[in-house]
C-alpha cells in the first residue's frame, strides 16, 4: 500500500495532463462546491466556534472525499497526481502525533492536541515570512525569543543583504538566507537559549535559499522548515524540492497551505474543506512532519476575521476528533504595534486556536505585509492560550469572550488604510529590548480589561 516519495516524484512527471484553468474551475470550484451541499455545511457568522460537533466531523469527510476525487496539481508540469482513498488514510494513520523540536534544556515536544485540551499549546513566536529590514531584524526576533513564555521561534524574511535587495533564485538568496540564520542562533546565544528550536530559511523566496542552509550550523534536523502547496491544492517543482530536502537531510517539514476565504474555494465551510483537504495531501506530496494552518481572507489577509477564526477553529477540531496531527494555526492580525486593536486580535485569535486543538504562531502584525511587530503582543498570544487552557473554557464561553473582543476591533476592516501601527523600532527600545512606555501601557490596560470579561490571564 505504501506510496514512496519517489512515486509521486514519478506520477508528478506521468499523470493526467490537465489545464490550469479547469484545474481551479471543474477541478476546486466545483467540486468543492458539490461537497459543501453533499455534507450539509453551512455555518454562522455569530458562532466562531460551532456547538455541533457533528458538522465538524462532516468537514472533515467532505475533505477526505475531495482529497481522494481530486489530488494534487502540480503546475511545473501540468499533471495531476492522484491517491487512492486507503493511501490518503494511510497518510493520515501514519502523521506524527509528537516530535521533538530544538536542543538539550531549550527542547520541546510538541503533540498532537485535542479540543478543549488540558494541556496548554506551545507557543511559537515570531512574524514568518514578513518584510524585515536588516537593521532591525535581530533586535526584532530577540525581543520574542527573550519571553519566558515562548517555546519556539520562527522570524520573518531578510529583504536586503549588505544593503542589495534579494531576489528569488538568484545568489543574494543564498547570503539573506544563510544571514537570517546566524543572526537567529546568535540571538539565541545571547539570550541562553541556545537550543531554541526554529522554523527558519523565511529569506528563502525559491527552493535556492532553503537548500543552502541545511547544515547544523544553520538549520539543525531538530528544526524546521517551509514546503508550500499553493492555492488550491496545487504545488510545484520547488515545493517538491524542498519536500525531499528536508526528509533527506532530516529536518522537519512543515507544510503550509494558505486556503483563501472568498476564493476558488468560496466562503468559509468551502474553505474549510480545501484547508482540511490540502493537510490530508500535503502528508503525502510534502512529506509533512506537522501543518501550518493559515487560512486568509481574500480581502483583509487578516486571521483575525469571523470566517478565517471559523476555518482554523473547525479544520483543527476536525482532526482532532478524526485523526489527530500537529497543527500550528498562525495568528496574522490586521493592526500593528502600538495600538489596542492588536491586542484584541490577538486575543480572540489565540482563544478560538487554544480551544480548538492547534499550537499558537505568530504574531505576524499589519497582515504580515510590514515589520511592526514585537514580542510584547507574542506574550500577550501566550498568555491567553494559557488562560483558555487553564481554566477550561467551553465552546460557548469561548464564543462569548471572542463575540466581545470582535466589537472592538472589527470596525477596523473598514478602514481604507488599514491599522499597521509603527515599525518595531518605534515600538520597542532598541538597547534594552522592552517596550516604549506608551506599548506597555496599552498592554496592560487591554490586559485589564480581557481580564474583565472573565479570562484569567
Amino acid at each position: 500500500m505504501t506510496t514512496g516519495f519517489l512515486d509521486i516524484l514519478e506520477m508528478s512527471r506521468t499523470g493526467k495532463t490537465v489545464k490550469k484553468e479547469d484545474w481551479d474551475f471543474e477541478g476546486v470550484v466545483m467540486t468543492t462546491r458539490s461537497l459543501v451541499s453533499k455534507y450539509d455545511i453551512k455555518w454562522d457568522s455569530q458562532e466562531i466556534i460551532p456547538l455541533d460537533d457533528a458538522l465538524i466531523d462532516r468537514v472533515f469527510q467532505a475533505a477526505l472525499e475531495l482529497a481522494e476525487t481530486l489530488g494534487v496539481y502540480n503546475v511545473s508540469t501540468s499533471k495531476v497526481i492522484r491517491f487512492s482513498r486507503a493511501e490518503i488514510e494511510e497518510g493520515l494513520q501514519k502523521a506524527p502525533r509528537e516530535l521533538v523540536f530544538g536542543e538539550g534544556s531549550d527542547a520541546r515536544v510538541l503533540c498532537a492536541r485535542k479540543e478543549r485540551d488540558p494541556n496548554p499549546p506551545a507557543v511559537w513566536a515570531g512574524n514568518p515570512g514578513v518584510p524585515t529590514p536588516e537593521e532591525i531584524f535581530q533586535p526584532m526576533v530577540m525581543s520574542w525569543m527573550k519571553e519566558p513564555i515562548v517555546d519556539l521561534a520562527t522570524c520573518g524574511s531578510l529583504v536586503t543583504y549588505k544593503g542589495h535587495p534579494v531576489v528569488s533564485g538568484e545568489p543574494e538568496e543564498v547570503y539573506a538566507t544563510r544571514n537570517e540564520l546566524t543572526l537567529l542562533r546568535d540571538g539565541l546565544r545571547k539570550l541562553g537559549r541556545p537550543g531554541m528550536g526554529l522554523l527558519a530559511a523565511q529569506s528563502s523566496v525559491s527552493e535556492l535559499g532553503d537548500l543552502c542552509v541545511m547544515n547544523p550550523a544553520f538549520l539543525r534536523p531538530t528544526d524546521a522548515h517551509l514546503v508550500p502547496m499553493l492555492n488550491e491544492l496545487m504545488i510545484d517543482r520547488g515545493s517538491l524540492v524542498r519536500a525531499a530536502n528536508g526528509k533527506t537531510y532530516g529536518a522537519r517539514n512543515a507544510s503550509l497551505a494558505c486556503v483563501m476565504i472568498g476564493g476558488l474555494a468560496g466562503n468559509a465551510p468551502g474553505a474549510a474543506v480545501v484547508q482540511a483537504a490540502s493537510f490530508m495531501l500535503a502528508n503525502l506530496v510534502c512529506q509533512a512532519d506537522y501543518h501550518l494552518l493559515h487560512p486568509i481572507h481574500i480581502r483583509h489577509v487578516a486571521t483575525s476575521t469571523r470566517g478565517v477564526m471559523w476555518v482554523e477553529g473547525v479544520v483543527a477540531r476536525a482532526f482532532a476528533r478524526n485523526s489527530p496531527a500537529i497543527i500550528v494555526a498562525d495568528i496574522f492580525p490586521k493592526s500593528g504595534a502600538l495600538t489596542c486593536e492588536l491586542v484584541y486580535e490577538v486575543a480572540a485569535n489565540a482563544a478560538v486556536i487554544s480551544y480548538s486543538g492547534a499550537h499558537l504562531e505568530g504574531v505576524g502584525a499589519a497582515d504580515g505585509a510590514l515589520p511592526n511587530g514585537t514580542g510584547l503582543e507574542v506574550r500577550w498570544m501566550g498568555e491567553v492560550g494559557h488562560a483558555v487552557t487553564r481554566q477550561g473554557l467551553n465552546a460557548a464561553q469561548v464564543n462569548e469572550l471572542v463575540s466581545r473582543l470582535l466589537q472592538r476591533y472589527e470596525p477596523i476592516f473598514s478602514l481604507p488604510e488599514g491599522n499597521p501601527g509603527v515599525r518595531f523600532d518605534q515600538a520597542y527600545n532598541l538597547e534594552t529590548l522592552e517596550p516604549v512606555a506608551g506599548w506597555q501601557r496599552m498592554y496592560d490596560e487591554v490586559k485589564q480589561e480581557v481580564h474583565s470579561l472573565g479570562l484569567e490571564v
